[in-house]
């Protein structure tokens, strides 16, 4: 799955436009790498985002195309 379309269906970032503009940015790391919105997300991930001052680091445990709400932070855990 792509990295955009990930982060939008965990939740980690409200939506998919949003998430494309922070990978171009360089906000997004996987794996200690700035990663593009194409890049292809494996389970074992570690996806690091800036906030601003603030960083997320979360491993990717489960791809989903689709998933409920409540069942989106079972996709990744925080680190």
């Amino acid at each position: 799955m792509r990295l955009d379309k990930f982060l939008k269906v965990s939740r980690l970032i409200k939506r998919r436009t949003v998430a494309n503009e922070a990978c171009d940015v360089g906000r997004v790391t996987v794996n200690g790498r700035t990663a593009k919105a194409s890049l292809d997300v494996k389970c074992g991930d570690v996806i690091e985002i800036q906030f601003g001052t603030k960083a997320v680091k979360v491993e990717v445990l489960n791809v989903q195309e689709t998933v409920k709400k409540e069942e989106a932070q079972e996709l990744f855990k925080y680190l």
